[in-house]
């Protein structure tokens, strides 16, 4: 039987300038955000936080940047990233949030394929820009994070903030929510990277659909630790508490996570299912090398369960306040998303005390359509469609399982300069996640896996095979390639290929050098081509593993691969 969902009332919001501006006029003096690492505009209050942006929107404009012009927007997680967002927002620019961590070939892609006339940086890709600054011609205006001052062209950001004055909040340009406002780029190679355009209208309703049914409040205290660019952190780990009028606090890196924790007495953290699984996994470790501890714990867990079906819910956090207290002591709720957590590892957690939820969405959803709430949740559940966001299973098998389709006003616009790839998106109006699933009798959502072949990474990043095997390709020694996720025992799902040799170079590669063609030797050789391939690719989308397939593909009349005859366990050696 569905479950009646009950909903929060939360203040409506029109678009993330109307946001910002209702936020600091009623959470004026409350924190909002804090670098905890040292960094030239290091924390402001709702009031500093709009001033800044009035100024760096003012700033802009005078250096002559245009409404709806394009601004590529690069860094590590930090205040300034949360500026030069809103910047855009509330002076009608749109922005191009880009991953830090690419390779540069797939930087330099994004900012041409994205049209930006303008890019917001941090000082590690400051040496790179100059060197390429001939290449990216479209590229008008540099403007660094961390310069004190205009050097050779590039200007500076606190400098350009200090030295313009803030004008009147009615100068702000009358925005319209339903206009391109953000292009965000999966990572790609020259012609295949595939830009989401959302609205400010898809962003404000996804605020408010998950705040009403996700209660988030101003004294929430957010550790940001997933990248900003990320759709999931930038709408549910920044836009969300400042709708919500919370602090967020950056930590200073991935490794100092549980002393930031403690330091900002956290109440809420996002993370990828990695991150939760590599927390849960050392909290066991040290239970169990702990000889007291291994004896006490399993019975005080199976006490605290029976307790809490009377209703004391705190007796968890009260019997096991030293474990608590290392991350923080005030932790409200770990939330998971970006890809499914393993449904033990939240039943773990919350043995032990802590609130463990996840939610389901995508880029092109701004992100979330599915949240598991705070008192009414499943471990193995993508959670509930959110209030306005329908979910309708497409076509469904006689167990009810299906792909995933979703209509409302988080939908994006479409894909970026690409009509056909926007048309193929949706069909009679609904937008196809590519994910399959099903609902249960009680309503909740559950997500099977992908329809296609894409490859979700661990740390919840998309991986595009076709990308990767169109670098391999270019190696002489393979003819024909298919990379594939494939379970691995350690390392849960890993990138493989199966590969076919070119077997006319390798027998000019056996002439020239007077040897022998062995299995050795082929695979020597094409763990080297391996080698240089990865070497071009961040670490998630490396390959681990190599078969070498005897058989060629079957293909098309147009020698396109079928991939979808392939079979992962056909021919490995």
């Amino acid at each position: 039987m569905k479950k009646q969902l009950k909903y929060n009332v939360v203040p409506q919001i029109s678009s993330i300038q109307d946001m910002l501006l209702k936020s600091a006029e009623k959470f004026g003096s409350r924190s909002a955000l804090t670098d905890l690492s040292n960094t030239p505009i290091n924390t402001l209050t709702y009031n500093q936080l709009l001033s800044a942006v009035l100024k760096f929107g003012n700033a802009l404009s005078k250096l002559g940047l245009k409404e709806k012009t394009h601004v590529a927007v690069i860094s590590e997680n930090r205040v300034q990233w949360c500026i030069s967002y809103l910047t855009c927002m509330c002076f009608n620019l749109v922005v191009v949030p880009i991953d830090k961590n690419l390779h540069l070939n797939e930087i330099l892609n994004i900012i041409y394929e994205s049209d930006s006339e303008a890019i917001i940086f941090s000082e590690q890709l400051e040496s790179t820009l100059r060197e390429k600054a001939s290449v990216l011609k479209k590229l008008k205006y540099y403007i660094s994070m961390d310069l004190k001052e205009k050097t050779d062209g590039f200007f500076s950001m606190p400098e350009l903030i200090k030295n313009n004055e803030e004008r009147a909040i009615k100068k702000l340009p009358k925005i319209k929510p339903d206009e391109l406002a953000e292009i965000i780029f999966t990572s790609g190679s020259l012609g295949r990277a595939k830009g989401v355009m959302l609205s400010q209208a898809n962003i404000s309703a996804n605020l408010v659909s998950m705040v009403s049914m996700f209660l988030i409040t101003p004294e929430d205290r957010f550790l940001s630790v997933l990248p900003i660019h990320h759709t999931y952190e930038c709408t549910c780990g920044f836009l969300c508490p400042i709708y919500a009028g919370s602090s967020v606090f950056y930590a200073r890196s991935l490794r100092t996570i549980t002393d930031d924790l403690q330091n900002v007495q956290a109440t809420m953290m996002l993370g990828v299912p990695l991150l939760f699984d590599k927390m849960f996994k050392r909290v066991y470790k040290t239970i169990k090398e702990d000889k007291v501890k291994s004896l006490i714990i399993p019975p005080l867990i199976k006490a605290s369960n029976v307790f809490e079906l009377f209703g004391w819910k705190n007796f968890k956090k009260t019997i096991f306040k030293e474990l608590h207290n290392k991350f923080g002591g005030s932790i409200r709720a770990f939330i998971a998303g970006g890809a499914a957590p393993d449904p033990e590892v939240a039943k773990g957690l919350r043995e032990l005390g802590f609130n463990f939820r996840q939610g389901y969405g995508l880029t092109e959803t701004s992100p979330i359509i599915a949240l598991n709430q705070f008192d009414n949740f499943k471990d193995n559940a993508a959670g509930f469609p959110l209030p306005n966001v329908e979910i309708v299973i497409n076509k469904p098998d006689a167990e009810g399982v299906g792909e995933i389709f979703a209509k409302g006003k988080n939908v994006m616009i479409g894909y970026y300069n690409n009509e056909q790839m926007t048309k193929e998106a949706f069909e009679d109006g609904w937008f196809k996640t590519g994910d399959i699933g099903y609902f249960d009798d009680e309503g909740f959502l559950h997500v099977s896996g992908r329809k296609k072949n894409v490859i979700i990474a661990k740390n919840g990043k998309n991986v595009f095979p076709e990308e990767i095997e169109d670098m391999l390709i270019k190696s002489p020694y393979v003819l024909e390639t298919i990379v594939y996720g494939e379970k691995d025992p350690k390392q849960d799902e890993i990138i493989a290929a199966q590969i076919v040799v070119d077997a006319e170079t390798f027998i000019e590669y056996s002439e020239a050098k007077k040897v022998k063609i062995t299995n050795e030797l082929i695979n020597q050789i094409i763990a080297e081509e391996v080698k240089k391939t990865n070497s071009q690719l961040s670490s998630y989308k490396q390959i681990k593993k190599f078969y070498i397939r005897e058989r060629e593909f079957e293909k098309t009349t147009t020698q396109k691969v079928k991939r979808y005859l392939f079979k992962p366990d056909e021919n490995q050696q």
